[in-house]
């Protein structure tokens, strides 16, 4: 057999991890190790990349402090709802097998700086974290479990907004969480909602934005509907800024914006300003 002829060998073992990391925006590579350290913010040009759940957890949280609850709560198919490219149900198992969650949200107690808290976690990569009836059921009983433990509630937003498989049961929750909230508000604990990039839709029209304190990471997409949307409506040319974080700060919507290596410290300041 000549040597042209002879099979490729296969490595004697796979790399345990991918050496580079690429920048989504200046597209410079990073080792994979700095990258991970600086929880997926760029070096170069400080874009903030997204995190799953799971990570945002372990950025935000002391760690081994999480404990998560109400995961049995999952999706629900009012409609039976099928489209072009398959069934909701289907698409909603792909979406748990993806990102080991049954929700969009994750929810738990948890501990920031030694603070304790009840914390929900919304993860895009759980169809776009999008909102429906298991999504709001979540967040509903994450309120409830933080007057019950008078303890502050986080909500970590990143949602393409309220999810169409379910019809108008999915934007009732619009209505179902704030109503939770206020209910926090009652009890005189301290709601800190945190958005993060995207937070848009009928997550940004609810929640997101009822918070005692409003804060965002860089550059983050923060609005209702889309850019090409509004134009094609208004018939005007929207500015370049436009949703970002900067821009929603800078009109009054949001309260700071701050970088993500200092997030669990500026959140643990205001928890201990309010008393905790």
């Amino acid at each position: 057999m000549s040597w042209f002829e002879k099979p490729a060998e296969a490595p004697a073992s796979a790399p345990a991890e991918t050496v580079w990391a690429v920048c989504p925006s200046c597209k410079a590579y990073i080792a994979t190790k700095t990258w991970q350290d600086a929880g997926k913010v760029c070096p170069r040009c400080n874009y903030h990349a997204r995190l799953s759940g799971r990570e945002r957890i372990a950025v935000l949280t002391d760690a081994g402090s999480f404990k998560e609850f109400n995961s049995a709560i999952g999706v629900n198919d009012p409609l039976g709802f099928k489209d072009a490219s398959g069934s909701y149900a289907d698409k909603a198992k792909a979406a748990a097998a993806k990102t080991g969650a049954g929700e969009a949200v994750l929810t738990g107690t948890a501990k920031i700086c030694k603070i304790e808290v009840v914390l929900a976690v919304m993860d895009f990569k759980f169809l776009g974290g999008s909102l429906g009836s298991g999504t709001g059921e979540r967040i509903l009983l994450a309120a409830e479990k933080a007057v019950a433990l008078k303890r502050p509630l986080i909500i970590v937003s990143a949602s393409g907004g309220a999810r169409m498989h379910e019809g108008i049961v999915s934007l009732m929750q619009m209505a179902k969480t704030c109503a939770a909230i206020a209910r926090l508000k009652e009890a005189g604990l301290p709601y800190i909602s945190i958005l993060t990039d995207p937070t848009t839709g009928g997550v940004s029209a609810s929640y997101a934005m009822v918070g005692d304190l409003n804060i965002a990471e860089p550059k983050a997409l923060i609005g209702f509907a889309g850019r090409r949307v509004i134009e094609q409506t208004i018939k005007q040319k929207l500015p370049d800024d436009f949703q970002t974080a900067e821009y929603t700060l800078s009109h009054g919507f949001l309260d700071h914006i701050v970088p993500r290596k200092e997030l669990k410290n500026f959140v643990a300041k205001i928890l201990r300003y309010a008393g905790f």
